[in-house]
């Protein structure tokens, strides 16, 4: 059987969501993890400020935990390729796609609105800006969120 997706590049963070991530590319590779390309990205490092001093982390104490994790991910995962790349996140991930005959793009789509707003939205970049189709997995809802809400009594009444 032929899948419609041949080279899937799923975008892991460090997170809860890394392994949802991973599941739905692989249901979209028939299982088959060589189809998979799990890509990090190591971002430019924040300057922590306490008081008269600044310290950054050095990039290379980022770039080696960022490997050993992301390696660790392609163990679980036979057949994987780990891709690890360096910049802001979104653009970096485009770039690479469009140079490596990516077919479709699994990333999470989990930040809360102060995220967004202070680190960019991920998810809505690659969404306009990736050069394949992208697919977006939200978190999981609770099984209260998953009854419809209802409003108030009254509240669409007309007087």
């Amino acid at each position: 059987m032929d899948r419609p997706y041949e080279r899937i590049a799923c975008c892991v963070e460090r997170d809860d969501m890394a392994a949802q991530v991973i599941a739905e590319g692989l249901r979209l590779a028939g299982g088959d993890a060589s189809a998979l390309q799990l890509v990090h990205v190591v971002a430019p490092p924040h300057t922590a400020v306490a008081g008269p001093f600044a310290y950054i982390a050095p990039v290379t104490e980022m770039w080696g935990e960022a490997e050993a994790w992301l390696e660790d991910r392609a163990r679980e995962h036979p057949g994987a390729t780990p891709v690890l790349l360096d910049g802001s996140p979104a653009r970096a991930l485009c770039a690479w796609a469009a140079g490596h005959r990516v077919d479709l793009i699994v990333a999470a789509a989990h930040r809360g609105r102060v995220e967004r707003a202070m680190l960019g939205g991920f998810a809505s970049h690659i969404a306009y800006h990736a050069p394949c189709p992208v697919l977006l997995v939200h978190r999981p809802r609770d099984e209260d969120a998953q009854e419809p809400r209802h409003a108030p009594a009254g509240a669409n009444e007309i007087a």
